[in-house]
């Protein structure tokens, strides 16, 4: 049984789907300290001018130790119209607009109170679009306890009989392998080489949401992401 553990962000880019397609389990870490400014709120899409934030705006002033599952979205700004209408206007024309676009507009359309209701939301509707099995769990529902971040880790992998966890390379700086090795549980590092696929507006721009790729690349997606597609880009081929 593999498992990863990951915070939720709003419309992920690309490595978070391929460390989500590796697993059996894909934890959703909705418990930890919100982070301004950061990929809970927002991500980048291509546009004629370049790349672009699309950002939520949250209720996040003097909520210094926040969990991300307590933060409140602004309704009081049009944020849902105002994305929908940036992505219409800069996606249209790409070859598989229509069928992904219409996931986008019936989440606009609903109304979200906490944050992290609609990033849940989007995941799973994006997870299913690329047809990826990995079964989704919100660690709130685990009742897991106040540890340190180690046996936090190790704790979940535990619950589902985990025999591999699956982590992302930057988490080399504080993961004690050898507390995992104690625990029966081998850790595996996500070493993620980002594809180039075809985009519409110009030159290539990696990182960007998986929005992008699905609008570009259709049902081909999962392969490109987990570079089991290879594609070759023409600048300008797309328009």
């Amino acid at each position: 049984m593999r498992l990863a553990i990951l915070q939720p962000g709003y419309l992920p880019w690309l490595g978070y789907f391929d460390q989500m397609r590796q697993v059996d389990v894909f934890v959703h870490a909705t418990t930890l300290q919100y982070t301004r400014q950061d990929w809970r709120s927002r991500n980048r899409i291509k546009t004629r001018e370049g790349w672009q934030w699309l950002t939520v705006p949250v209720k996040s002033k003097g909520q210094f130790h926040a969990r991300i599952n307590e933060i409140k979205i602004n309704n009081d700004l049009p944020w849902a119209v105002k994305h929908m209408n940036i992505i219409r206007q800069n996606y249209c024309k790409a070859p598989y607009y229509k069928p992904y676009a219409a996931i986008l507009e019936d989440a606009y359309q609903r109304r979200w109170e906490y944050l992290v209701e609609l990033d849940l939301y989007l995941i799973n509707c994006l997870k299913q679009a690329l047809d990826i099995e990995t079964k989704l769990i919100d660690i709130a529902h685990l009742n897991i306890g106040e540890t340190g971040k180690n046996q936090r880790l190790i704790e979940v992998c535990l619950k589902f009989n985990a025999d591999t966890y699956v982590s992302g390379a930057a988490a080399r700086s504080y993961i004690n392998e050898e507390l995992f090795a104690e625990a029966g549980i081998a850790v595996e590092y996500q070493d993620y080489r980002h594809p180039i696929y075809p985009q519409l507006h110009g030159v290539f721009i990696p990182n960007l949401s998986i929005i992008d790729l699905l609008f570009n690349c259709g049902e081909q997606s999962l392969a490109v992401l987990s570079n089991r597609h290879e594609m070759r880009l023409h600048v300008d081929e797309m328009g």
